[in-house]
């Protein structure tokens, strides 16, 4: 192998070393957990287009999911009566399903009855960027758009990663914050 040829294979391979070393990084790195919250815009399985930071001034819950996800399930009839409870409060609900097929993730979407806008993580961008461990998880943005909680599993009746009764009083929190 000539000289020339050795030094591109080594360049190469401290390149292939450095992108390793970063996505290793990023994936130890705990879920955002407070903050400014990292802004995406998702495309709805509706159509529609939703940009976090358009939402600025109502308070926002972005709850990651997915159809094959069974915690994502036990908690997806307590997600969607609190949306219907709060939507006309000033509070927003955003689900995010990850990595699902289609057909699978909008028939989980009826199942449910779920009536939040939900649309797919294409690519992952957004999970990456709220760097998540899997899923269920779910996040409370102020209305300045600050994370100022998450939900890292299931939000449960009594247990999981966060009660119902502590999802609930975090919203109200956040709700009558000036």
């Amino acid at each position: 192998m000539s000289r020339s040829v050795q030094v591109i294979v080594f360049v190469l391979a401290i390149v292939v070393v450095f992108f390793l070393a970063l996505a290793l990084r990023a994936h130890s790195l705990p879920p955002v957990s407070s903050g400014p919250a990292p802004d995406f815009t998702l495309q709805t399985f509706d159509g529609q287009s939703l940009t976090l930071s358009a939402l600025r001034g109502q308070v926002v819950v972005v709850n990651f999911w997915a159809s094959w996800c069974a915690p994502c399930r036990e908690e997806a009839a307590f997600l969607e009566q609190t949306w219907r409870t709060y939507k006309d409060r000033g509070v927003v609900f955003i689900g995010v399903d990850y990595v699902d097929t289609d057909a699978n993730a909008r028939a989980y979407l009826k199942e449910f009855g779920i009536t939040y806008p939900s649309g797919p993580d294409l690519g992952t961008t957004i999970s990456q960027a709220y760097r998540i461990k899997g899923v269920p998880e779910t996040y409370l943005i102020s209305k300045e758009g600050i994370v100022s909680g998450n939900a890292i599993g299931p939000i449960l009746r009594a247990g999981g990663a966060m009660s119902q009764a502590q999802f609930i009083a975090r919203l109200e929190s956040l709700l009558t914050a000036p």
